[in-house]
């Protein structure tokens, strides 16, 4: 069995042939007969998307939801957010249309951080207290694995803590002329 060696399973004596040569690189045969192969490790693959269409779906849904029935404009961030979360999630929040009636929830998974962000104008109607409980509920979704159920359960929360919209009302102005 020149250049050859048998790979053994257990003690069963039946194997197969192995040609060294033919291993991938890093692959060995152990004194014991057996392939030995190192390989890369990676703890959490990459995806191409963090998100399945559906969940995709359901987040866009409570998301306008919200906005609808607050007249607030709901954002969701999910990523990565550099060396400074706090800076970049106020950038994020900056760079949004209307950033005044905004509430962005932005979460970074890799980095453990959940932030809501409310404009000058959405946090009248949403202090600091709302949107912690929001972040704790979220959190305690995100701790059990279920990142959609968690951001759909802060979406809800906002939107009940800043309740109703009233539609506005366009009055005419009139101009008065001293005459």
């Amino acid at each position: 069995m020149s250049g050859e060696v048998e790979h053994g399973h257990g003690d069963h004596g039946h194997g197969t042939v192995v040609d060294p040569k033919d291993l991938p690189e890093g692959a060995v045969v152990t004194q014991s007969g057996r392939v030995s192969a190192a390989e890369d490790y990676v703890a959490n693959p990459p995806e191409a998307e963090p998100f399945s269409p559906q969940q995709l779906a359901r987040i866009d849904e409570a998301m306008m939801l919200a906005s609808r029935s607050t007249g607030l404009r709901f954002n969701v961030y999910v990523g990565d957010l550099g060396e400074d979360p706090v800076a970049r999630t106020g950038e994020l929040h900056a760079g949004v249309e209307g950033a005044v009636d905004a509430v962005l929830i932005a979460v970074s998974p890799g980095q453990r951080f959940v932030e809501v962000l409310t404009g000058r104008d959405a946090k009248v109607r949403l202090p600091d207290r709302s949107a912690k409980l929001a972040i704790m509920s979220m959190v305690a979704s995100f701790k059990e694995g279920d990142l959609v159920g968690g951001l759909l359960s802060g979406l809800r929360m906002l939107a009940d803590q800043a309740g109703r919209h009233a539609p506005v009302q366009h009055v005419g102005i009139r101009e008065q002329v001293a005459v």
